[in-house]
């Protein structure tokens, strides 16, 4: 599996399983046991997903030793505030069972309050409980804001992206790499809604892969870290199998023209 270095100089696997909407219970724990079988050693779960006790199982039950499982949880809208998010914190490792998280996120930039709910997650890191510390769905200027105010700059922004949100992300792809803010990409895949693209289909029976693939492996060699979402151990394992190929640089510009501002769920441009 391959690993990017966030500017905390730590590793993050560049593939995790999503377990978004993911239903609480045997089907979020069974769906990460069949991913750690296939080699996946990163989970992302949120405390408003309501599956991270799930999550915290399966890691247990896997045999794996904690320190090889990447655990990326986040911050919910209502916890925000010095002391709330403290609060949502304990909250949220307790549910997971787990001595400490690799990664702990603010899920949505909520306005006003977001700096203060980001000074607390600073406070979190110093007593080794959380290893790294970022955002999720900031755009450029919301970066641009921690950045102006915060001593610590984010180790990660994780925001949807897939070739049809590409350009019209770039921004803030952009800003995140001019300070060394590893992007991950959330929803690669469209939920599904262009899996039939017969750009994708074409560019896949050049590789001998699926539509899925070809999306996954275009984040991977954007050097995004990325999140398919899948219960299906079939599918899970074939959203790993995508470092035996690479596609051209050709077929990556070609990609990235299928821009058309593809956002599968709330858009945070809209956030102030």
């Amino acid at each position: 599996m391959s690993t990017l270095t966030l500017r905390t100089k730590r590793t993050i696997p560049q593939i995790g399983l999503g377990v978004y909407q993911a239903e609480p219970g045997p089907d979020t724990k069974n769906a990460v046991l069949a991913a750690l079988e296939a080699g996946y050693r990163h989970v992302d779960t949120a405390s408003i997903y309501k599956n991270e006790a799930d999550v915290g199982e399966a890691i247990a039950a896997s045999g794996l030793d904690r320190s090889e499982v990447y655990v990326t949880t986040k911050l919910w809208n209502e916890d925000h505030g010095f002391d709330k998010a403290l609060r949502a914190f304990e909250r949220s490792l307790s549910q997971l069972g787990l001595a400490y998280v690799d990664l702990y996120l603010i899920h949505w930039p909520v306005p006003i309050l977001r700096l203060d709910t980001w000074r607390a997650l600073e406070r979190l890191t110093l007593d080794g409980r959380v290893r790294d510390i970022g955002v999720s769905n900031y755009m450029a200027r919301h970066i641009d804001e921690i950045l102006q105010y915060a001593p610590v700059i984010p180790a990660v922004n994780q925001i949807e992206l897939s070739p049809y949100l590409y350009k019209t992300r770039l921004d803030t792809v952009e800003r995140c790499r001019e300070h060394d803010i590893v992007i991950e990409a959330y929803s690669p895949l469209t939920k599904g809604r262009k899996l039939d693209d017969p750009v994708l289909a074409e560019i896949g029976r050049v590789h001998g892969k699926t539509s899925a693939q070809v999306l996954i492996r275009w984040a991977i060699q954007h050097g995004f870290v990325v999140l398919p979402k899948s219960v299906n151990p079939a599918r899970i394992q074939a959203n790993r199998d995508v470092f035996d190929f690479e596609l051209t640089e050709g077929q990556m510009r070609r990609l990235d023209d299928l821009d058309e501002g593809l956002v599968t769920g709330w858009d945070p441009a809209d956030v102030a």
